[in-house]
């Protein structure tokens, strides 16, 4: 993620200030290169509207006939939309992603003062967090496809997390633009700790799994941490920039 934060992000301002998220192109034809009518756009958007249910119900696979079934599609009508099971998650991230801006993205991008560095990276971290819970499963199935080697969801995945890096570095008084520095590798391990708390403390998988719930306080406790960590950092890269 290092490599790529201060290149995309430079070339694309728009995406930047979107939370890394590309903006949807409306869609005039589905994939056999029919005109889309207002028929067709509500068949997609009833595909689309399947996928969120299932995601929210959380106990069934997600799978490409999970969601022929839930819309009450045939696999060749939903074939006419979505080539795979990527591309169909790639849409329904969509309009997620483009609300990380004003979710939390917006939260960096005002400098923060040296006297208020504790609370404003609570209140940061804290909506992050609420974040992720709300899309919990969605963002889940992406890290987790994109730990597969899904070329698509690791790009989305990526991209996400660029604008924070940046203004990480800027909140570091570092040039986001210069890869490769000390600042730079440190706005990376933020960010990688940062995505690795919120993903823990919102996996019920892995609470299924160990057998044992987070409390609230101990999710709590593992947020303050991060928290901590991240203004930490900050107020000692000011130190270090002032002093040369």
């Amino acid at each position: 993620m290092d490599g790529l934060s201060a290149t995309k992000d430079k070339a694309d301002p728009a995406k930047a200030r979107s939370g890394g998220a590309q903006s949807a192109k409306p869609l005039s034809h589905n994939l056999n290169g029919q005109r889309l009518g207002r028929k067709g756009r509500d068949t997609r958007e009833r595909i689309l509207a399947a996928t969120n249910e299932l995601l929210e119900e959380g106990d069934q696979q997600i799978s490409l006939s999970a969601v022929a079934r839930k819309a009450s599609l045939g696999m060749t009508s939903l074939y006419l939309y979505f080539n795979d099971l990527t591309e169909l998650l790639v849409a329904a991230l969509e309009p997620v992603m483009a609300t990380a801006e004003d979710s939390y993205v917006s939260l960096m991008r005002s400098h923060w003062p040296d006297a208020e560095l504790r609370t404003r990276a609570r209140e940061f971290v804290g909506a992050y967090h609420a974040f992720w819970v709300r899309h919990s499963r969605l963002l889940h199935l992406r890290n987790n496809m994109a730990d597969r080697r899904d070329e698509r969801m690791l790009i989305l995945r990526v991209r996400s997390a660029q604008p924070l890096m940046r203004l990480m570095v800027e909140q570091m008084d570092g040039d986001p633009d210069q890869t490769g520095t000390p600042v730079s590798s440190m706005a990376t391990a933020l960010m990688t700790g940062l995505e690795r708390v919120v993903t823990v403390t919102t996996d019920d998988a892995l609470e299924t799994l160990l057998h044992a719930r987070f409390s609230p306080s101990h999710a709590q406790y593992l947020l303050d941490a991060e928290a901590r960590i991240l203004e930490l950092a900050i107020r000692d890269y000011r130190t270090l920039a002032k002093t040369g």
